[in-house]
């Protein structure tokens, strides 16, 4: 019998397939490996059948992995590659994130115009996104926004079809998909990122004695501590798809600047903080969290209860 070669799984959209690809060219060349002796394995999840209604009503961000985790457990595929955007904060015990790539660009874009200042009064936005909707709420209260799903390319196309006047995508995604000139970038002191937002995450089986250590070839560590310290307040939160939550993890030195906020889902109140701790300690991200429950508002807490 033939042993099948080390192989990748992931979703089959534009963008996950070049994340796909640029963790197997990572792997290829740590290891020494051939080029093109990585496979990868496209394998098409509820988040991608499902194109009509918001992930927040239809079983959140594990559409995105279900399909991908059977797979790896069931020993077809040897590792998943995620955005870690989309990865819910619990997973399966069965199941470790051993390595990320990388970070790239944390930002959001803005399509549609050059500013949020600068989108007409009243202008319809389209996003799925309860953080960039209640931040946009937030930012310009005269704002409306409508439910958008699809790929890069056909949530794109809905803009330039007049159906919204403007969209937001993720700056990293854009990027990865060659299109580094669509879109304006908002600064995070605008509007904050999602935790994990532009790093690329890769998962395998807990009890794999050997793939762990080949990825551990590839992983970045400051992404991987500050992503970690991110999903620590996310997992505190309680949070849903239902759950407007930002959080941005930089490292300086042995130290974390964490910054971090919630929100109404119109935007209207919000709670937004800012810490530092050492690197490593996921304890501080997740008492804060605690912490901003505690003291927001009954609209606020209502969105992270039972999460």
């Amino acid at each position: 019998m033939t042993q099948r070669p080390f192989t990748i799984g992931t979703r089959g959209s534009p963008l996950a397939l070049a994340q796909a690809h640029m963790v197997a060219a990572a792997l290829e060349k740590a290891q020494g490996w051939p080029e093109g002796s990585v496979a990868i394995l496209p394998v098409r999840t509820s988040g991608d059948k499902i194109q009509d209604r918001p992930l927040a009503e239809v079983g959140g961000k594990s559409l995105w992995t279900k399909e991908l985790d059977l797979a790896l457990l069931a020993g077809e595929t040897d590792c998943s590659v995620h955005s870690m955007k989309d990865v819910e904060s619990e997973r399966p015990e069965t199941l470790t994130i051993a390595a990320m790539l990388k970070r790239a660009d944390v930002r959001d874009r803005l399509i549609g115009a050059a500013s949020i200042a600068g989108l007409p009064p009243g202008a319809l936005v389209g996003t799925s996104s309860p953080r960039r909707a209640a931040q946009l709420k937030r930012l310009r209260p005269d704002l409306r926004t409508v439910p958008i799903r699809g790929n890069v390319d056909t949530r794109l196309a809905k803009c330039a079809a007049g159906e919204v006047d403007a969209t937001l995508l993720a700056a990293a995604g854009l990027d990865r998909l060659g299109r580094t000139e669509t879109g304006n970038a908002i600064e995070i002191s605008e509007m904050l990122p999602a935790p994990g937002q532009g790093a690329i995450g890769i998962e395998c089986r807990a009890d794999d004695v050997i793939t762990p250590g080949l990825l551990r070839a590839i992983d970045h560590l400051s992404t991987h501590e500050a992503v970690l310290a991110e999903r620590a307040f996310c997992r505190a939160l309680g949070g849903t798809c239902h759950s407007p939550a930002a959080a941005y993890a930089q490292i300086h030195g042995d130290e974390i600047d964490f910054r971090c906020e919630i929100l109404s889902e119109d935007g209207s109140e919000h709670v937004a903080e800012a810490i530092r701790f050492a690197v490593g300690e996921l304890g501080p991200p997740a008492e804060l969290a605690r912490a901003m429950l505690a003291k927001a508002s009954p609209a606020i807490r209502r969105l992270f209860e039972g999460g």
